[in-house]
């Protein structure tokens, strides 16, 4: 029997998303075993996503790990990935994605947070996020809220702001939709890139058999076409944690819609674009919006973000 080593962030979320390939794995007839590794997201606590770097926060020690052999796969949110991979890595498949868009949470339900006139605070470490409320919402004010999900929560209790912003799949999955207040529309909160669905990274040193066995057992092909054209927008970018930048495709009568932009950090200029193509040109999809995103202003605006970082 065929054992495959699943590496992943420690976490109640990471680890649910390492038990739920680990269980595709197993219907297929292998065998698995889970490894926790401790990321320096995980570690750095106090400090912004955007100044501890933008790039391999969450993944940089699962991928020495994959790199040394110690695990064989490992299991991420498709949307902590960087655009770029480190040589000799690639992404082999995506889990079908759940519903994409983001949420309220709080334990206060007489949250009144749509008001202007009401003083409420969101918790967030998202620059997209904390752009996007701006540009909606700019009487809301924001607080730095960092951690695992069940830690960004007590906080919330503690008082450190009246209501969380997440993505709705990770609520789901920890079981904490009796705390949803409001579900975001995804034409006006445009995800993260991959928001979602849980990617498999390998090294390439792994055997071919285990990279085929592995995808056909996770891969949804529909996921992966359309994270081929969010992933090929986020890579003309160079995006990551620090910039806010946003991607949605979807499938629609035999083609890709794509959905994608970029906000400026203070909220005040929002790009966004729509492009459609057939499912074998989703990457060249993602470029072409890339592209038409930087020509419309875009460009000026990752300028500076890139400056003030």
């Amino acid at each position: 029997m065929m054992k495959i080593r699943i590496g992943t962030r420690g976490s109640r979320l990471a680890m649910w998303q390492a038990n739920y390939v680990a269980d595709l794995l197993k219907k297929n007839g292998a065998e698995t075993e889970i490894v926790a590794i401790k990321t320096t997201g995980d570690k750095v606590l106090n400090v912004s996503i955007a100044k501890i770097g933008s790039k391999g926060v969450f993944t940089e020690e699962i991928e020495a790990a994959l790199a040394t052999g110690d695990i064989d796969i490992a299991v991420h949110s498709a949307k902590d990935m960087p655009s770029e991979l480190p040589e000799g890595f690639e992404l082999i498949a995506f889990s079908e994605r759940e519903p994409a868009h983001d949420v309220l949470v709080s334990h206060l339900q007489n949250v009144d947070w749509s008001r202007p006139d009401e003083h409420v605070v969101v918790g967030t470490s998202s620059t997209r996020r904390k752009a996007l409320l701006k540009h909606f919402y700019p009487h809301v004010k924001t607080a730095e809220i960092r951690g695992n999900l069940q830690t960004r929560i007590q906080k919330m209790k503690d008082g450190a702001c009246h209501a969380l912003l997440l993505a709705y799949a990770g609520v789901h999955r920890m079981g904490y939709h009796d705390m949803v207040i409001h579900k975001f529309p995804l034409e006006q909160f445009v995800p993260a890139v991959g928001q979602g669905s849980i990617a498999v990274e390998v090294h390439r040193q792994l055997p071919d058999d285990k990279t085929a066995f592995v995808r056909k057992a996770v891969n949804h092909k529909l996921t992966e076409i359309l994270l081929t054209a969010e992933r090929g927008y986020l890579k003309r970018l160079q995006g990551g944690c620090s910039i806010p930048v946003f991607a949605l495709a979807g499938y629609d009568n035999g083609q890709i819609q794509l959905e994608a932009g970029i906000i400026s950090l203070d909220g005040q200029r929002l790009i966004k674009t729509q492009h459609r193509d057939k499912p074998e040109n989703a990457l060249t999809l993602g470029l072409e919006v890339a592209e038409t995103v930087l020509s419309s202003g875009g460009a000026a605006i990752l300028h500076e973000i890139k400056e003030n970082l």
